[in-house]
């Protein structure tokens, strides 16, 4: 084995940078040439036809049988003049990543490529063989994916993709894109509803934006080759740390490494030709961290481009012998990956909720939006802890730069002293017009408009000057779980303040001083979910449990709260989700979470059993001879004996916890329900045991000769690219 590892450092060494070439020197000369959005319908589409699509774009309405075929004629022209043979619908089943199944334009019996608009609009992939939570058995295989026109068509790989929905032969959604949608959806209406009913009855539509900040490590390909524990498992089980990791704070937006900056390049240059707007490229705290950051875009978008973004950088990196890891802690004690997701509300006439005004008016809308929304994550806290929940974004919450398991918003002491004061006013008399807005404070908020809102790297939930940040989603994660929940809590917490403003105006109070007895009392309900400090601190966590704020810490716990009788009528009230999608869900998290438990588990024992030990043993026969050899010649050998002696503890630890481990893994295996074997998986595995393995193996790594040690050292992956 630690010939594995020495070849594969040899590689490293003898690695070449491969020259990236942009298809012209400006990127609006190339940007969107892969994807078949709008602007391509335009030009290639009658005016008529084009009509059509775009409105049921806009409105979400159904596009009729001869539409499709025009649109589908277009978009196999398109795609053969770009090299196409096959096109796919691509969805997302709730594997967390893609799925496509491949179909040739070529039809062989006539002789002539085909497409017609019923192959746009569905397929009808496997429904069985995705996860289902038990919504359909292995003998009832139909499903359907159905053409999502809202985000473009693409070509990627020689392959025309069209981003689809994944739902059951029995109409229950299979994927993450369905609820989405549907919690976009409610979110628009009642954010319109809002605005229209008490600020702006211009305003037609509301829409969900997003930005998404995708953090990630890169490793040369050979040296991930030679770890069993990242191929498998995508982290690393065992190592020790470096001497140098990050403590000396010298890799974050440091100059970033050759190899890797011509990878950044390409796939660049491959996104910017998929319309994926990429902006930002640096490196991140940790050695061998970077991050890549897109402009805004709308959500559903957003969301499918970011999933798109990490195939394509899969993808170039092995062209340049790299590897990405989008694992949420792949090294042990350095700075976890996340996916920041910069989230905020902009209506159809420009105008960002979430962005303070000159105008005291205004400023009563941004305080709406930006009180309800404190107040929905107070109200759903556990929701937005469980959409974030997984296997490896537990080794992550709570740990290097990563924010805690403890859902809470941070929002700047500027901001705080206003809603602080707007609570305390409540006995103030106040009359109409721009006086009222002086009295209450409000006429304030325009000294807020520049960024005097300091960054809160471990708060969870902060606002960043005219957007939220939600920076505990997990950097493999499919945003568009924990964004189907962060619309869903806000359009549930603006239906009710639509409401509770209406029937304050019916008592005769007047609509202004409504709005703010309404946020008054809002802002006194969620004051707990608020906080400014330092969100790894042990006294928040002392903190947090006073202020009745739940910490739930591993993923079997935080999913509890999809089986609460609240959360279920809240899917669907909103018709985001009924009780057997929800019930499906919390089952398919469940038997993730124990499947990658699992899988780990049995790459530690694998590793511990057939790759160290051996290694550790035939070390130690090294050193007995020494020592023997030393008495031979009437020399001390106390501290080889020593080493000795430390190396067989920790074998002996290793091989009594591996079997203790296996041993409490099978009779977890017999257990039928689902929640029980999972905390099982947690308790009685992960928590008994990972560590105190990892342990004495990571000492191992010290004692034994390093010519002699099988894995890839933390310090080889991390700096030698």
């Amino acid at each position: 084995m630690a010939s594995i590892r020495h070849k594969a450092l040899e590689l490293v060494q003898s690695r070449t940078r491969v020259p990236v070439v942009p298809p012209a020197n400006k990127i609006s000369d190339y940007y969107g040439t892969s994807c078949f959005g709008l602007e391509q319908m335009k030009e290639s589409l009658a005016p008529s036809v084009f009509k059509k699509v775009s409105q049921a774009i806009e409105t979400g309405g159904k596009i009729d049988a001869s539409t499709a075929d025009e649109v589908a004629a277009a978009v196999k022209t398109w795609a053969i003049s770009k090299g196409c043979t096959h096109y796919t619908h691509w969805f997302q089943p709730l594997t967390g990543s893609t799925a496509e199944k491949h179909d040739s334009f070529f039809d062989a019996h006539a002789g002539i490529e085909k497409f017609k608009g019923t192959a746009l609009v569905q397929q009808e992939p496997d429904a069985s063989s995705f996860p289902n939570g038990g919504i359909r058995s292995t003998f009832e295989a139909r499903g359907y994916t159905a053409w999502d026109p809202t985000s473009p068509i693409f070509i990627f790989d020689s392959t025309l993709c069209i981003p689809t929905v994944f739902v059951s032969f029995t109409g229950e959604a299979l994927d993450f894109k369905t609820p989405l949608l549907k919690a976009l959806d409610a979110v628009d209406k009642a954010a319109t509803e809002v605005i229209k009913n008490n600020f702006d009855r211009n305003v037609k539509r509301v829409t969900a934006s997003l930005g998404i900040e995708q953090e990630y490590f890169v490793i040369d390909r050979a040296l991930y080759a030679a770890r069993p524990d990242l191929v498998m498992g995508g982290r690393t089980v065992f190592g020790h740390n470096p001497a140098r990791g990050q403590q000396l704070e010298d890799h974050y937006f440091g100059s970033i490494p050759s190899r890797v900056k011509d990878f950044m390049k390409e796939f660049e240059v491959e996104c910017l030709k998929l319309g994926i707007p990429v902006s930002t490229r640096h490196n991140e705290v940790a050695p061998g961290q970077f991050e890549v950051a897109p402009l805004f875009e709308e959500i559903n978008k957003a969301t499918d481009h970011n999933l798109l973004l990490m195939d394509v950088m899969d993808k170039v990196a092995e062209k340049h012998n790299l590897k990405v890891l989008f694992h949420e802690k792949p090294f042990s004690g350095l700075n976890g990956s996340g996916k920041h997701n910069n989230w905020s509300l902009i209506t159809d006439t420009g105008v960002n909720l979430f962005q303070p005004s000159s105008s005291a008016k205004e400023n009563l809308q941004f305080l709406t939006f930006f009180v309800c929304t404190i107040k929905a994550v107070h109200d759903y806290a556990d929701l937005l802890r469980a959409s974030i929940a997984s296997a490896g974004n537990d080794f992550r919450l709570g740990a290097n730069e990563a924010p805690p398991a403890i859902i809470s918003t941070f929002i700047g002491s500027t901001l705080s002293a206003v809603l602080d004061e707007l609570e305390k006013n409540g006995n103030v008399k106040v009359e109409k017009g721009d006086n009222m807005y002086m009295k209450l404070g409000i006429s304030k908020i325009p000294e807020i408009i520049l960024d005097n809102t300091d960054r809160n790297r471990t708060s969870p939930f902060a606002f960043t000057g005219n957007k939220f940040e939600f920076r505990a989603v997990g950097s493999h994660a499919n945003s568009a779980g924990p964004m189907t929940a962060l619309n869903l809590i806000v359009a549930d917490v603006l239906q009710e303040f639509n409401k509770a403003v209406n029937a304050e105006v019916k008592k005769g109070t007047e609509r202004k001083l409504a709005i703010v007895n309404v946020l008054r009392k809002y802002i006194k309900d969620s004051k707990n979910i608020r906080f400014e400090g330092d969100g790894y601190s042990e006294e928040w966590e002392k903190e947090a449990a006073k202020r009745g704020l739940s910490n739930r810490k591993n993923t079997p716990d935080a999913l509890d709260i999809y089986t609460d009788k609240r959360i279920l009528e809240l899917f669907d009230k909103h018709k985001v989700l009924n009780h057997i999608e929800v019930e499906a869900r919390h089952e398919i998290m469940l038997e993730n979470y124990i499947l990658k438990v699992q899988i780990e588990s049995r790459v530690m024992g694998d590793l511990a059993l057939n790759h160290i030990i051996p290694t550790a043993v035939a070390y130690q026969n090294k050193l007995i001879e020494n020592a023997n050899g030393l008495k031979g010649l009437g020399l001390d050998a106390k501290s080889v004996i020593e080493t000795i002696q430390e190396i067989s503890k920790h074998i002996d630890q290793i091989k009594v916890n591996v079997d203790a481990m296996v041993a409490a893994r099978r009779k977890l295996n017999l257990e039928q329900d689902s929640v029980k074997r999972a905390k099982g998986y947690f308790k009685d595995v992960k928590d008994k045991y990972f560590e105190k393995i990892r342990y004495s193996v990571d000492k191992l790594e010290l004692l034994v000769d390093d010519e002699y040690w099988p894995l890839v050292k933390y310090r080889e992956m991390l700096f030698l690219k």
